[in-house]
């Protein structure tokens, strides 16, 4: 049998197959954050489509937390009743559904709302110069994400997944480069750590026990000074009893030239899971059904996340599968059996 569609239970929750939809920003969104139409088409289809974990988008814990403001929010109970609706359509089609909670910090492009930051350090000229969070600002930042666990079991999710990737406020505290804070959020790795692990001791106070918490990180930044792969480990061995899966990813902080090939983070989730005795998802340029058995058959991870494969083929999954009672009963006369691994 595949390995690939061999059920992985974490918590209370079973996943039909190791396959995760990666969260994908859409831009899509009111202004307001508030989820449409084509929210709920796009997480249906991939949920038909066979997908097992689908993690949704980054989604604000606060307004100046989007990226942009087409960007989705859980920051009020509107929003979080919107997107129950995606919610219920892809569990009723078999998938188990995962909302990312994110803080875009100082990657937020939003003219009219305030940028923050651990440091007065800019991403990029493109962005504004954020400002310095204060200590009583960071903890109502930590509240706000509890408060959008809250909301998230109240809107049906099965899994969390907190955002300390791709340069937004969290990987800014985490990374050296962007944190020059001289107080307990700064100055060492332990207290660039504690904005994390605040964060989620907020969020598990505030979501069921029973239930999983992901946690996505930049594991290099690809620039000399900033987060290595050792470094990583480190923080991963400081949160790994408080959480169940690191979805592995690098890179985001700055723009840097890397050269990205099919698996080229999967050593990065290879060695998290061996260092640190933790569950891992891996990510990057992963398109090929061959790719995703090596990985896990080989236990370099024990979730491998799709992301723009599935954007250009959302019934990827069912491609994998080698009998058509597999499929969704209403496709079943186009099922064409895959050939064996």
């Amino acid at each position: 049998m595949s390995i690939l569609h061999t059920p992985l239970k974490i918590k209370d929750i079973t996943i039909k197959n190791r396959i995760m939809m990666s969260p994908m920003c859409m831009y899509t969104a009111s202004t307001e954050g508030m989820p449409n139409d084509w929210h709920i088409v796009h997480y249906a289809t991939r949920a038909i489509g066979g997908v097992g974990l689908i993690m949704q988008e980054a989604t604000a814990v606060e307004s100046r937390g989007r990226i942009t403001d087409r960007d989705l929010g859980i920051w009020n109970d509107e929003q979080a009743e919107e997107l129950k609706k995606i919610v219920d359509i892809c569990k009723a089609n078999g998938a188990v559904m995962g909302i990312q909670l994110a803080h875009a910090g100082r990657k937020c492009n939003i003219p009219y709302e305030d940028v923050v930051g651990p440091s007065p350090i800019k991403a990029g000229d493109q962005y504004k110069l954020p400002r310095e969070l204060t200590i009583d600002e960071i903890k109502s930042i930590v509240k706000a994400f509890g408060e959008a666990a809250k909301r998230a079991n109240l809107a049906g999710y099965d899994v969390v997944e907190i955002h300390a990737a791709h340069g937004y406020l969290i990987h800014e505290f985490l990374s050296p480069l962007s944190n020059k804070r001289k107080d307990e959020y700064g100055n060492s790795i332990e207290n660039r750590a504690r904005f994390l692990i605040e964060v989620i001791d907020e969020v598990r106070k505030n979501w069921p026990q029973n239930k999983p918490i992901f946690v996505r990180v930049s594991a290099d930044d690809y620039i000399e000074g900033g987060i290595n792969i050792d470094m990583m480990v480190e923080y991963i061995n400081m949160i790994k009893d408080k959480v169940d899966v690191i979805d592995v990813s690098s890179g985001g902080l700055l723009n840097v030239d890397i050269n990205p090939y099919p698996g080229y983070q999967v050593k990065y989730a290879e060695t998290i899971k061996k260092r640190c005795n933790i569950k891992t998802c891996a990510v990057g340029l992963i398109t090929t059904q061959e790719l995703a058995e090596e990985i896990l058959s080989n236990e370099r991870a024990d979730l491998v996340a799709l992301g723009r494969e599935l954007l250009r083929n959302p019934y990827w999954v069912l491609h994998t599968y080698t009998s058509k009672e597999d499929w969704p009963k209403q496709y079943e006369r186009a099922f064409k059996k895959a050939s064996l691994l």
